[in-house]
């Protein structure tokens, strides 16, 4: 397992090349056509998989040279294997059908959290935190993903959708955060992905922008308490 996992890594890191042209989902891959929808994050946000590519390579590597038989690194394995299966595949399918990619966007995330939460509490830098990035940048992805089919399927307006679907980001990543107690890295990345979203509104403060905003600076306080749990 712990070869598989770091196999899974670089074939997940390698996705991009397969598809080297995904920039999004396209505005006419939806009925409605979805033209700068105002749940999306400025698109600056997404050079965030850089680091998570490299970290994840970088802390499966550590496993596998260093944490073979180690019984706490045991458990996250499946789990993270699933979710890292999964995103390999997932650009593909992403320009194929937003329905579908978000459906497994929602396993990735699921998988990751699940991992997430059986991390090792030794080598934080190797499991848990490059784990908590990962985490925390699709808790934001999935429901943007929701946002924009909610909106691209006319379930609701653009507006409608990003204001519930921001809400949902913010709710969830505060509980997460908050019920983890470590893993910093996981509401780093949340904020990460609400500022962006601030920014795509252009600060507007009629704008979900303001709400997303919000939601970066009640994160903080999760986050530094998450920094400084020793335990």
């Amino acid at each position: 397992m712990p070869a598989f996992v770091l196999i899974l890594a670089l074939t997940f890191a390698a996705s991009p090349f397969w598809v080297p042209s995904f920039g999004g989902f396209d505005a006419d891959q939806f009925p409605i056509p979805q033209v700068d929808p105002p749940v999306q994050p400025e698109g600056y946000a997404f050079a965030i998989w850089g680091v998570i590519y490299l970290w994840m390579i970088a802390g499966a590597a550590f496993g596998v040279m260093r944490r073979w038989n180690a019984p706490d690194w045991t458990e996250m394995r499946l789990p993270l294997a699933v979710s890292l299966g999964v995103g390999s595949v997932w650009l593909p399918v992403a320009v194929r059908s937003p329905v579908w990619a978000t459906v497994l966007i929602w396993v990735m995330l699921i998988s990751a959290l699940i991992a997430l939460w059986r991390s090792p509490r030794l080598d934080p830098w190797a499991a848990a935190w490059p784990v908590g990035l990962y985490t925390g940048w699709l808790s934001a992805a999935s429901c943007v993903a929701l946002g924009l089919l909610l909106a691209g399927y006319g379930l609701t307006s653009e507006q409608t959708a990003a204001w519930v679907t921001v809400s949902a980001a913010i709710l969830l990543a505060f509980a997460i955060q908050r019920s983890l107690g470590r893993a910093p890295t996981y509401g780093i990345a949340v904020i990460w992905a609400l500022v962006a979203i601030a920014v795509q509104n252009a600060f507007d403060p009629r704008s979900v922008g303001m709400l997303a905003l919000l939601g970066a600076a009640v994160m903080v306080l999760p986050v530094i308490r998450s920094a400084v749990q020793k335990t």
